[in-house]
């Protein structure tokens, strides 16, 4: 009897240190996927943050698609790491109920043998069978030998009943442990299936941007080529008006007796001419600007186009970004040249500095004629608007006759 308790005391520890080998590498990896699903929730929680901030600029729509990109991404990470937690919690759950069907084949089986010695003891429940069983040993050594079996009899059921009683607690334990593990799998399914239901309006966003997208990029290419026919048109005509002025200046020179009359000096062959000339050129970096409050919007020369990714454009002067309707402004002293009206760049002004031209185009209206006498900061016209945000713009340039200028460098300091 000794024997058997030991053996059952053995088994119960081996099953034991068992269980806790089996369940140590899964709690463990719980923790991690639990830390990982917080970490890409931070992720996911910071790019929704980046996406407000840009969802506020109407222009940033392929910014927007790259960080909606991402959290789409790290929503998907996020669903996969769900997923392997349900999976992880699957397997606990399979663990737990074999545990459970083994512990509870273990109590009954406890149960089985307490019920068979409580029935021997019922019959043997007096001190006078006890006695006689062991007085009726054939010889001493016998007689001890019933007498601590009775004895070890006696605690192995004390024993026993005391393993029952663990055995049922450790069963009640486990079966709550399972009910909790089985909320936790629900909750999780809970918490994929929304993360599936955002996922998928994420997609359906991110479909939407990029049809946006295409549909903006096809209308910035079309708004591009109409600014580059538009500013075709502007240099032609005022190249136009050059040629044309430069001839009917040699015609009036040559008839005034005048030598060595060349396209370069022809605008400064009288002393007034001359002198316009050099105070347009000595005011660099101190003309006021065209407008009276404005922010340079785009500047000189050749430059990537914002949005169209290996587009090249050119600017032959800056744009300045103003109210809508303000007054548009002679940059200096002079007479026009000329005023044109060019499809896609509105009404546009020339007005001649001595050797020097100021251009100012995307004119609402003009109060100016050709060949009028303008001072510095007269009132020439009104801005109109630019297209993507309806606030007022004006193109300038600065021509030094037949060279394009940065106007940038001309205008005072701000």
């Amino acid at each position: 009897m000794s024997a058997y308790v030991n053996s059952c005391s053995r088994k119960l520890v081996l099953l034991l240190l068992f269980m806790m080998a089996l369940f140590q590498a899964p709690a463990q990896n719980k923790k991690e996927l639990e830390q990982k699903k917080l970490k890409l929730q931070k992720e996911i929680d910071f790019t929704n943050k980046q996406l407000k901030i840009v969802e506020k600029n109407k222009n940033a729509t392929a910014e927007q698609l790259s960080a909606l990109r991402r959290k789409i991404t790290l929503r998907e990470a996020l669903i996969g790491t769900i997923n392997s937690e349900i999976s992880t919690l699957g397997g606990e759950i399979a663990s737990t109920t074999r545990e459970i069907g083994s512990l509870e084949e273990q109590l009954q089986k406890l149960r089985s043998e307490y019920a068979a010695m409580v029935r021997n003891a019922y019959r043997t429940r007096n001190d006078y069978q006890q006695m006689m069983f062991v007085f009726a040993a054939s010889d001493f050594n016998q007689a001890y030998k019933r007498m601590k079996y009775l004895q070890q009899y006696g605690s192995y059921r004390r024993q026993q009943a005391g393993q029952i009683i663990d055995t049922q607690a450790k069963l009640s334990g486990k079966k709550q442990e399972l009910e909790t593990r089985k909320n936790e799998k629900t909750s999780l399914r809970n918490t994929e299936q929304k993360q599936k239901s955002t996922l998928e309006k994420e997609k359906q966003e991110q479909d939407k941007l990029l049809r946006n997208l295409t549909d903006r990029e096809k209308r910035l290419r079309k708004e591009l080529a109409d600014k580059q026919a538009a500013k075709q048109k502007l240099d032609r005509a005022i190249e136009n008006i050059i040629r044309k002025e430069i001839e009917a200046a040699r015609k009036k020179a040559t008839a005034a007796g005048k030598k060595n009359v060349t396209n370069s000096n022809v605008f400064t062959l009288t002393p007034e001419a001359a002198k316009l000339s050099n105070s347009f050129s000595g005011n660099k970096g101190l003309l006021p600007w065209p407008v009276e409050q404005g922010t340079i919007t785009g500047t000189f020369g050749e430059h990537p186009h914002k949005e169209l990714k290996n587009i090249i454009v050119k600017n032959n002067g800056i744009d300045i970004q103003s109210a809508k309707g303000a007054a548009a402004r002679a940059i200096f002293e002079g007479t026009v040249s000329g005023v044109i009206t060019i499809p896609g760049a509105g009404k546009a002004v020339i007005i001649r500095h001595g050797e020097y031209l100021s251009v100012y185009s995307n004119l609402e209206s003009v109060t100016v004629g050709t060949g009028d006498k303008v001072t510095t900061k007269q009132r020439i016209g009104s801005l109109g608007t630019a297209s993507e945000n309806n606030r007022g713009e004006i193109h300038l340039e600065i021509w030094k006759n037949t060279a394009k200028l940065d106007p940038k460098g001309w205008l005072a300091r701000r």
